[in-house]
């Protein structure tokens, strides 16, 4: 079954009374009247993270990942706690001091603060994070209008050539090959937009399972569907430098997911604000689609001004 499919037949009814749930189909819970923001997050070595050769970038990533859920919500994170299960091998002092490390230096990077936790000796190495922020508005899913532009931040696609290069199935210069690995232990975060989301998004989504999977799931109780150009999305320098060379089409590096940008869209009328918004904070916004009204049909995809079919459009959690 789909994971959508087991909260709407499982667990939905459990949290009706309860509006900050947000009928569990958002990535955050939110009580307004308490200003509190939460978002649960776990993660299993083989599914999240390939091994822990290196602890020290597998922790950035899975924190990153974690804190990305409040920041496309429009909110600061503020506490993090972490659960953990492994076993001696996992946990040695060296891999101990390597994650102290790695948490110091993101608690100081994102303002953050380690706030409590639970750790079970198993042979399977597990994370859960929890992140805690306040405020008092959010960014919601399902909000979007018909005809608001999408836009999504910063590149993608670089993490899953990261992902692919650390399985060993595509080769790459030294060069390249670092520069795609750092992008995939440590997601750029776009923390300087966080204050400013709420005056231009009308609803939004961190891209972690895949682009169009995650533009589905950002409009998924609404009869809305949508409209994006493979032309437009913003792709980095060196990711285009090896669709070039190889011939490799962008459509299939770009939806894999692991990005944690954020996806969200906006009025028409928000335009030149957005691009002023970009300039001064100096992070890419890229105009990439429309919301459209198709909402019977699936989103379209268009390639140089011709539909075209996806057939991987992202991450599904299966069970």
């Amino acid at each position: 079954m789909h994971e959508f499919d087991i909260i709407n037949k499982y667990f939905s009814n459990l949290s009706k009374r309860n509006p900050s749930s947000i009928n569990l189909n958002d990535d955050v819970f939110f009580d307004k009247a308490k200003k509190l923001v939460i978002s649960v997050d776990a993660y299993v070595q083989g599914k999240h993270f390939l091994n822990f050769n290196q602890p020290d970038l597998v922790i950035k990533k899975i924190l990153r990942s974690s804190i990305s859920d409040l920041i496309c919500k429009g909110v600061y994170p503020k506490y993090y706690f972490i659960s953990a299960s492994g076993n001696k091998k996992h946990f040695t002092k060296l891999n101990l001091s390597k994650i102290s490390k790695s948490l110091k230096e993101e608690q100081k990077k994102y303002k953050i603060f380690l706030s409590g936790g639970d750790t079970v000796n198993s042979n399977q190495l597990t994370f859960s994070i929890t992140s805690v922020g306040n405020a008092n508005s959010i960014v919601f899913r399902n909000k979007a209008k018909l005809y608001d532009d999408i836009y999504v931040t910063g590149n993608l696609g670089d993490s899953y050539i990261g992902l692919k290069i650390l399985q060993r199935k595509f080769t790459v210069s030294k060069k390249q090959s670092n520069y795609f690995i750092n992008k995939y232990y440590k997601p750029d975060l776009q923390y300087t937009l966080i204050s400013k989301l709420n005056k231009i998004a009308n609803t939004s989504i961190d891209i972690s399972d895949g682009l169009f999977s995650d533009t589905e799931k950002l409009i998924n109780n609404q009869k809305l569907s949508y409209e994006i150009e493979i032309d437009k999305i913003p792709i980095s320098k060196n990711l285009m430098d090896i669709i070039n060379s190889r011939r490799l089409k962008k459509e299939g590096l770009i939806s894999n997911g692991d990005d944690y940008q954020i996806l969200f869209t906006a009025k028409k009328s928000k335009y030149r604000i957005i691009q002023s918004l970009s300039k001064k904070l100096r992070i890419k916004i890229t105009k990439i689609g429309e919301i459209t009204k198709n909402w019977k049909h699936p989103g379209i995809i268009v390639k140089k001004g011709r539909k075209i079919r996806i057939n991987q459009k992202g991450y599904f959690h299966q069970f």
